[in-house]
């Protein structure tokens, strides 16, 4: 990566009336007069660039009669590779700490499921030894011998079957003296 540099106000040129100046530049960059009076209180006006940029900005300065300077930016750079490894070390510390946490939960979980898992055999075993217990069968008044019913419906059906049976077997036999 390059250098970077940025173009830093000095002063006026001697023959310049500052106020025209200023407006002009402001008119020429398209920017408030506002960013321009910063400019000469020490506010940066242009982003940091490479040398050659630079250079191009303080002649367009020079050309309105401002008077500056190109600075290195050496010192951000610096300062901004220490802000980097700090953020990276909080970066680092944050996934450790979610690193463990992590770690921490998925420990619970199977302490969990191992407790579920010996309750809910606790549960079948008590549920296969309560339905085998009689205490259910105790409850119902079941006999073992049903009552006896009437056969006299059993032969009405018998008798009404055969009757049936019988006139099928005619209306068979005999299909032209049935007529429906």
């Amino acid at each position: 990566m390059s250098d970077q540099f940025r173009v830093v106000f000095v002063g006026f040129n001697a023959d310049t009336d500052s106020q025209n100046a200023m407006e002009s530049l402001a008119v020429k960059l398209g920017v408030s007069k506002e960013k321009i009076v910063a400019f000469t209180q020490g506010k940066p006006l242009f982003g940091a660039a490479d040398k050659n940029k630079c250079l191009k900005q303080a002649k367009l300065l020079a050309i309105y009669g401002f008077q500056s300077k190109v600075q290195p930016l050496q010192n951000s750079a610096t300062s901004t590779a220490q802000v980097d490894t700090v953020a990276n070390e909080r970066v680092f510390e944050a996934l450790d700490y979610i690193t463990s946490s992590l770690i921490r939960i998925e420990e619970k979980l199977e302490e969990l499921e191992q407790r579920i898992d010996v309750q809910a055999k606790s549960i079948d075993e008590k549920d296969d030894e309560h339905w085998q217990s009689d205490e259910l069968f105790d409850e119902l008044d079941l006999e073992t011998e049903p009552k006896p019913k009437s056969k006299k419906l059993l032969y009405t059906l018998l008798v009404i079957l055969f009757i049936l049976l019988i006139v099928l077997g005619f209306s068979l036999a005999f299909p032209e003296m049935v007529k429906f």
